[in-house]
């Protein structure tokens, strides 16, 4: 198995400093819907200088670098403990180079650890072996105000009327676009979680936003659900980073897991403006990034 720790850290420097190409395009469709000389305008405008900036200066997109999250697709035989070192070897280095902030707190000392290091858990690492010989490794950047006004819901929900059905999720989905204001630095892109437990909810809720801004759900009635949650979240107008206009979210994900009969959950990870993911790919000898 190779060393890949220089490729994590490129892995790491892309996803903090260059927004993907889907994100930045939808970024300047919203600007171009909002009203001229608006606050709203405004605010995407400065949005799309700092992209600019960051890119060319291989600076952090925001001061909040926040969680690693990695997602590993691994061939057969492979050490995920050799992976570990090596991905926790390129977020301390990041940190260094000052790619990401020193971000992991100590929750009862206090104490930050000053290289992104911390319990098992920061940076978060999920690994899977799968068929083929290509690692693939995909890494998001969870920045902590959009993880602050994330939400989970458990159906039926009486306080605003929504039943164990698609059209309760898009109320509950709704009501935590809402909730959230631009607290979450819109606009958002949500990921959305439909069953499994309290837990796996939560964590397909972030693995649906690694998708790609310009997909279709291959699920046909999700499909539906996330084009319709985008257009009555964007009639709610909050607006660009909460100043009121035409786009409160880029867009939603939305996945669906088996439940047990009692219960029914429903997850929302609420992504800012600054969709920070990247994919890596290593087939043989060569190192990919999109």
């Amino acid at each position: 198995m190779p060393d890949l720790t220089e490729a994590f850290l490129e892995l790491v420097r892309l996803t903090s400093t260059d927004l993907p190409p889907d994100v930045e395009a939808s970024l300047k469709r919203a600007r171009e819907q909002e009203a001229s000389g608006s606050a709203a305008q405004g605010a995407l405008d400065t949005i799309l200088e700092n992209v600019t900036m960051a890119r060319q200066n291989s600076t952090p997109i925001c001061q909040d670098t926040g969680t690693p999250i990695f997602y590993v697709q691994h061939p057969p035989g492979w050490s995920t403990t050799k992976l570990k070192g090596q991905i926790r070897a390129a977020v301390a280095e990041a940190t260094k180079r000052t790619y990401l902030r020193p971000n992991a707190v100590d929750t009862v000392t206090g104490k930050n650890s000053g290289n992104n290091l911390g319990d098992p858990s920061f940076p978060t690492i999920h690994f899977e072996e799968v068929e083929g010989e290509d690692l693939i490794v995909d890494l998001i950047l969870k920045g902590g105000g959009c993880e602050n006004v994330g939400a989970q819901y458990s159906l039926p929900n009486g306080r605003i009327g929504a039943g164990r059905n698609l059209e309760g999720v898009r109320k509950v989905v709704l009501d935590a676009v809402f909730n959230a204001q631009g607290k979450g630095c819109a606009p958002g892109v949500l990921g959305v979680a439909i069953g499994g437990d309290r837990g796996s909810s939560y964590y397909a809720s972030k693995e649906a936003l690694f998708r790609k801004l310009d997909d279709e759900n291959t699920d046909a009635e999700l499909a539906k659900l996330e084009n319709r949650l985008t257009q009555d979240a964007n009639q709610l107008s909050i607006g660009p980073m909460g100043f009121g206009g035409e786009t409160t979210v880029l867009g939603v994900k939305a996945k669906s897991l088996h439940r047990l009969p009692a219960s029914y959950f429903v997850s929302v990870s609420y992504m800012c403006w600054a969709h920070r993911r990247r994919r890596m790919t290593v087939r043989g000898d060569e190192t990919t990034y999109e």
